[in-house]
């Protein structure tokens, strides 16, 4: 019989749909084969981008030319725009302001043909590093409250450019689907003295069946009520409010990102995906509340009018089963 379950952080439900159970293999993920062609973030086109924020380089190189490992740039098409005010004001009921705020680039590799889960675990530290910095950064502003750092892989996912990059987008506001986390996360404090994040963390490392792999410092898991098949998140054990590096590394967090992505790529023939990190705001980084995560996502099932009608979400494959063929993944 298909369940109901309700995610114990935001209370939002979603049906897993056991009698339409799908395997890895049921899945058919849109083909990741590269197209090639003209490709603005390879080494050698970089007069075709905005002029870089920040670069590795330890060749030495000069800015916006060949020679980095990896490249931060404003988006050429950005959401939102850096300059100007916030202009708030109202019409009638409505209330609006200025698209004001910050759209990134961080271009992960010069190689083409690599992903996060191809390249080398050096090059996946860079990549968290630089987030880092860029938060570290754009927190100086006064204008924005909060910066989502995102990657969408392969063009079902929502990217238009094949070559691996993640995107930081600096808002004036908290995201309605972050701040629901932290109002849950910090009604469950009021009442119990303890972070939600942590105490879920805790039993699911008990009970075992719906942890995909963990290491010293992070855990992966198979939230108990996902949105989407093989949907994984990845948590610091230890509590932390905000996005750091442990311990002043990458290192940990690096390996255990990588692993999930070669399992996804293992099992379900290279998905495209979804990645998006959840941390607090800029104006309240260290609480004892809310807990800082990664949530993974692999495009395999749609959105329809049950869904966007309801705010449900249908789910084919038993977390627990999920987390089961992940562990078993061969990588």
């Amino acid at each position: 019989m298909p369940e109901l379950r309700k995610d114990p952080i935001v209370g939002r439900w979603v049906i897993i749909s056991v009698e339409r159970g799908k395997r890895p293999t049921d899945f058919v993920s849109p083909s990741q084969r590269k197209k090639g062609g003209f490709c603005p973030f390879c080494p050698g086109n970089e007069y075709t981008t905005p002029p870089e924020i920040m670069a590795f380089r330890p060749s030495g190189s000069g800015p916006n030319t060949a020679g980095w490992t990896l490249r931060v740039m404003p988006n050429k098409f950005p959401a939102l725009q850096i300059y100007g005010d916030l202009g708030k004001t109202g019409e009638g009921i409505f209330d609006k302001m200025n698209g004001v705020g910050a759209h990134e680039v961080i271009v992960e590799t010069p190689d083409h043909n690599l992903s996060l889960a191809t390249m080398a675990q050096k090059s996946v530290e860079d990549v968290l590093w630089a987030c880092h910095m860029r938060l570290a950064d754009l927190k100086k502003d006064q204008r924005f409250k909060y910066a989502l750092i995102f990657k969408n892989e392969g063009e079902v996912a929502g990217a238009t450019l094949e070559h691996s990059h993640t995107q930081v987008i600096a808002l004036p506001i908290v995201p309605a689907l972050v701040k629901e986390e932290i109002d849950s996360a910090r009604r469950h404090y009021e009442i119990k003295e303890r972070c939600i994040f942590c105490d879920v963390i805790n039993q699911e490392l008990d009970d075992g069946k719906r942890v995909v792999c963990e290491n010293a410092k992070y855990v992966a898991l198979a939230p108990f009520a996902p949105r989407s098949p093989f949907e994984t998140w990845i948590l610091p054990k230890r509590h932390e409010s905000a996005f750091m590096p442990s311990d002043k590394s990458f290192a940990d967090l690096a390996e255990i990102l990588q692993r999930i992505l070669r399992q996804m790529d293992r099992i379900l023939d290279v998905p495209p995906y979804n990645f998006v990190l959840h941390t607090s705001p800029f104006y309240d980084e260290a609480n004892d509340h809310y807990h800082w995560h990664i949530e993974l996502m692999p495009k395999l099932t749609k959105i329809a009018g049950f869904e966007w009608g309801s705010g449900f979400y249908i789910n084919p494959t038993p977390p627990e089963e999920s987390a089961k063929f992940m562990r078993e993944a061969r990588i």
